[in-house]
């Protein structure tokens, strides 16, 4: 019985035997088709293969590639499913399981494709993708929470059922170039490697009403039967450099530059922009610095970072350009760094696979700042867990376009964005200095460094509310009869994010003695320390704004010493705070210094009572009181209370002008 079942097996591998070496042939061209970039006809080849593989490690291996043929093709829905067989028949190439990641990462999966980058660390811990995919995953969580203030939204206007993308503007923000893959481009015929129609360059534009015309190819010896696109127009519109890819017989010739110039609303015959002397190297995606006089592009030239890289070149004459340099590693990487944009701050956008990111080709932002140049992911909502690529900037503002095969697009569509202006809002309460109530019904004037000026009065709870702009300095000054104006200043330099600030006015009675804080001086001296003239700062602001007063300076002293050492010490600090205030510019009419000893301790106020809690609001700190302290702690911060520096408002109607920023002259 043995020896019958194994002359069956026998015969039955003789017979399949040419079937397995025609299988293994169709696999060979399906490979080849892949190796050549005609994914479209190696997936259906492979496709048609699987169902008739039996062979596990050939089931596995056509799993893969038809992971990759997708993955080539965008399709990362497919790529997902083909790379998740592959890897559940334990298909022996570790990428798999890193391209099955970075699928799920591209669908915005981020927390399965976090477990299976850990899978890949397994698989091949000394490849620092697993780990950066991780973190990419951790990132995206992260961002999808904060998002950015960009608001994005597709350019309805613009897109059709096929590729539309790299948008570029034309001499102003109504004109506007892209590349497209509809069915009216020039070549009319499917391109294997992408497999979607030629692409060609076409134009819209917006009329007078803002209504956009129906996109049309452009005019004139530009578009050819096979892929022309990612153009860049000069701002005087007249002059258009792009990208065209020649395809002969299945045979990818690469991509080249070329430049052609308007005449008559046609554009003419283009001619080579020669970058390197090699004419297998493949360029594209051109773009112009602002001045015309560097001309960046991506390219697979060789001593690059890998794949493809961005690159640039300076202008010699009218069509002639320096051997290119590479931009480096801040801008390009080891994956893919294409589709260049500068705009006029010096800044370089591009969109790269290799850097990390949400997913796919990221958006990036390369530029400087307080000296240190530095790479950005633009994050969401201009980035997203797909292919984002090809943004261009309206001049210097915050507008433009982009490419996205995001979901909700119907292939790669392009979408417009704007950045609004940050919302800031503040919030204020004016209250009494001494006693902090809240002061109802007062008058508080915002003037802005821009010149803006506003006023409200506060409200019940002494609160007080404006709107702010940004990248502003603003002071605020509060009035009301009976008490000196107060001063508030804050900026909105520097801010990101729609913001509510906080701030805190303070106003004291015209009636009261005022303390001066923090001014201090060396012991037994009358030289102001520098720490002093913060404080004294803020109260020749607070004498500009209250340009009708004149005060009487008074320093006092503790009562350690002779009488007449402190009338004569505080006598001097009286005229050194004086002195001070006159190098400011204060008119020395307005100013009076008057020392007064240690004849006038001091009465503790609710705040001095707050602060330190063994005094009493009411308690008059005078040498008995002092005395019978039994801290030497608390003595000391007596004493210190004690040698204090005020003033009091003498009159209120004296008149002066020259008022500085943020003041206002009474009437």
């Amino acid at each position: 019985m043995r020896s019958i079942l194994t002359i069956v097996a026998f015969i039955l591998l003789i017979f399949s035997m040419p079937q397995a070496s025609a299988q293994n042939k169709k696999v060979d061209k399906a490979l080849t088709y892949f190796n050549s970039g005609e994914y479209t006809k190696s997936r259906d080849m492979f496709i048609k293969i699987y169902p008739k593989t039996k062979d596990r490690a050939t089931k596995g291996k056509i799993e893969f590639y038809l992971g990759e043929c997708y993955r080539n093709l965008s399709d990362s829905r497919n790529s997902e499913r083909w790379y998740r067989k592959a890897v559940q028949h334990k298909y022996n190439n570790p990428l798999a399981t890193l391209y099955l990641a970075e699928s799920m990462k591209m669908r915005g999966n981020y927390e399965d494709a976090s477990a299976m980058y850990s899978s890949y660390i397994d698989l091949a811990p000394e490849d620092k993708r697993g780990e950066q995919g991780i973190k990419d995953c951790e990132t995206a969580l992260f961002w999808e929470k904060h998002p950015t203030r960009y608001i994005v939204y597709p350019a309805r206007w613009l897109n059709d059922k096929e590729s539309d993308f790299a948008p570029r503007y034309g001499s102003d923000s109504t004109e506007i170039y892209f590349t497209s893959a509809r069915e009216s481009s020039t070549g009319n015929e499917v391109n294997s490697n992408s497999n979607m129609y030629y692409t060609d360059v076409f134009y819209c534009k917006r009329d007078k009403k803002g209504k956009w015309s129906i996109p049309v190819a452009v005019e004139g010896g530009v578009n050819t039967p096979f892929d022309e696109g990612s153009p860049f127009v000069t701002s005087d519109g007249n002059t258009m450099f792009f990208t065209s890819c020649k395809n002969l017989k299945g045979q990818n010739l690469g991509c080249r530059i070329y430049i052609s110039t308007l005449q008559d609303n046609v554009w003419s015959n283009p001619e080579e922009v020669v970058l390197f002397q090699d004419s297998a190297i493949s360029v594209g995606h051109p773009c112009l610095s602002p001045d015309g006089k560097t001309l960046y592009f991506s390219s697979d030239a060789p001593n690059g970072f890998g794949g493809k890289d961005i690159w640039s070149s300076q202008r010699l004459t009218k069509n002639s350009w320096s051997e290119p340099s590479n931009m480096g590693g801040l801008v390009n990487s080891v994956g893919d760094d294409v589709y260049p944009f500068a705009t006029p701050d010096g800044s370089l956008y591009f969109s790269s696979n290799g850097r990390g990111g949400l997913g796919g080709l990221d958006i990036f932002k390369y530029f400087t700042k307080d000296g240190e140049t530095k790479t950005e992911n633009m994050q969401m909502p201009i980035n997203s867990s797909s292919d984002d690529f090809g943004i261009s900037f309206f001049k210097n503002f915050q507008i433009g376009y982009f490419s996205s095969n995001r979901e909700g697009s119907r292939s790669d569509d392009i979408y417009a964005f704007y950045l609004p202006p940050i919302e800031v809002n503040i919030e204020g309460v004016v209250k009494n200095e001494e006693t902090t109530v809240v002061i109802t019904d007062a008058s508080v004037k915002l003037t802005g460094s821009d010149g803006t000026q506003l006023e409200t009065k506060t409200d019940n709870a002494g609160v007080f509310k404006f709107k702010l702009s940004e990248n502003l300095d603003y002071m605020f000054v509060s009035t009301k009869a009976g008490y000196l104006k107060g001063i508030g200043k804050e900026t909105t330099k520097g801010l990101t994010e729609n913001t509510t600030l906080h701030i805190e006015i303070l106003m004291s009675p015209i009636n009261q003695v005022i303390e001066i804080e923090n001014i201090e001086y060396d012991f037994n001296k009358s030289n102001l320390r520098e720490e002093s003239k913060v404080s004294l700062d803020k109260l020749v602001e607070l004498l500009n704004v209250n340009n009708n007063i004149t005060i009487e300076l008074r320093a006092n002293t503790d009562f350690r010493g002779s009488d007449e050492d402190n009338q004569r010490l505080s006598q001097d600090r009286a005229t050194s705070v004086v002195n001070y205030l006159v190098s400011k510019g204060i008119n020395p009419l307005r100013l009076t210094a008057k020392g007064l000893g240690e004849a006038n301790p001091v009465k503790v106020s609710k705040k001095i009572a707050t602060k330190y809690p063994f005094l009493k609001e009411g308690d008059i700190l005078s040498e008995e009181y002092i005395n019978n302290l039994t801290s030497n702690q608390d003595r000391e911060i007596c004493h210190q209370l004690n040698r204090r520096t005020e003033f009091a408002v003498l009159t209120t109607d004296f008149k002066e002008s020259g008022i500085p920023f943020g003041s206002e002259e009474d009437e």
